[in-house]
């Protein structure tokens, strides 16, 4: 599968921003998930939804992951954005897997997108 990641852009603190992703097939038996990397720092985990929609993971109340199965797309709402939060936000998959524990480790996702850049200014 391929993964299309889009949304990103020039923010304000305060703001929210929405970003999508996009899989070249049905998105139905993938768990998703949503990673960052900020410049000079390690991929970090930020949410993730199961296969089922079952469950969802996420660092903080701030972001909120959705699945879309009839448009193959997962988003991730990202509101009160913060200069912290700058970094390329990479989209992931990984076929099936528990249907209420989306995985957080970044090695569990064999499929990901190209990143997309956000960028918070205070």
């Amino acid at each position: 599968v391929q993964l299309q990641a889009s949304g990103g852009g020039l923010a304000q603190a305060g703001d929210s921003l929405r970003l999508s992703c996009i899989t070249s097939e049905r998105i139905n038996p993938y768990t998703v998930g949503w990673f960052r990397q900020a410049p000079g720092k390690d991929r970090k985990f930020v949410a993730s939804v199961s296969w089922s929609s079952a469950h969802v993971e996420s660092v903080n109340a701030r972001f909120t992951i959705l699945r879309d199965n009839t448009k193959n797309a997962v988003s991730l709402q990202m509101n009160n954005l913060r200069p912290e939060d700058t970094a390329i936000y990479y989209c992931a998959a990984y076929l099936g897997g528990s249907k209420y524990y989306p995985s957080r480790m970044s090695n569990d996702y064999p499929y990901w997108g190209q990143g997309t850049l956000v960028t918070v200014s205070s």
